[in-house]
């Protein structure tokens, strides 16, 4: 009797979605807020930030899904700073305090943000919308993210 395999691992390890970097200096609310009034659309904070390394490390997440198109958006930081105190020695007046800085996708270490739409769009539609971002004043630059080249693509899985 012969034996039938079937390989479905190709099949289910694509995910399509569009990535934009963005970079600018500005909060998270002021951006997901310039955001919504520019693309026509309604991001909200999250409950509860994207939490690694057992609550060390969080990220401020928004998100808006679009009941009519079945598009999820995810606006979310990139950069999480942490402090820690320490003491030096008991001869000594004063704690140091170390800032450690953490990024969600440790390859775009200059990128502050990320918007992720779970839908791949033409390249006119999605040029189209960087040149929206990039009309916001307070954005200093915005582009698209080769997705396929990502080394840590499991830290863009939000749910």
């Amino acid at each position: 009797m012969a034996v039938h395999k079937l390989n479905f691992d190709d099949a289910f390890n694509e995910v399509f979605y569009t990535l934009i970097a963005m970079h600018c200096t500005i909060e998270d609310y002021r951006l997901a807020y310039l955001l919504n009034k520019h693309l026509g659309i309604t991001l909200k904070r999250k409950p509860d930030d994207l939490d690694y390394n057992n609550g060390l490390v969080s990220y401020s997440i928004y998100e808006w899904q679009n009941n009519k198109q079945l598009i999820t958006w995810n606006l979310v930081s990139n950069i999480c700073k942490t402090q820690t105190t320490q003491k030096t020695d008991t001869k000594s007046l004063f704690n140091t305090t170390q800032t450690k800085t953490f990024y969600l996708l440790p390859e775009y270490k200059t990128v502050n943000y990320f918007l992720k739409i779970d839908t791949e769009f033409c390249s006119s539609e999605e040029k189209n919308m960087i040149n929206t971002i990039m009309s916001i004043p307070q954005i200093i630059t915005a582009y698209s993210i080769n997705t396929n080249q990502l080394q840590s693509k499991e830290n863009l899985i939000f749910s």
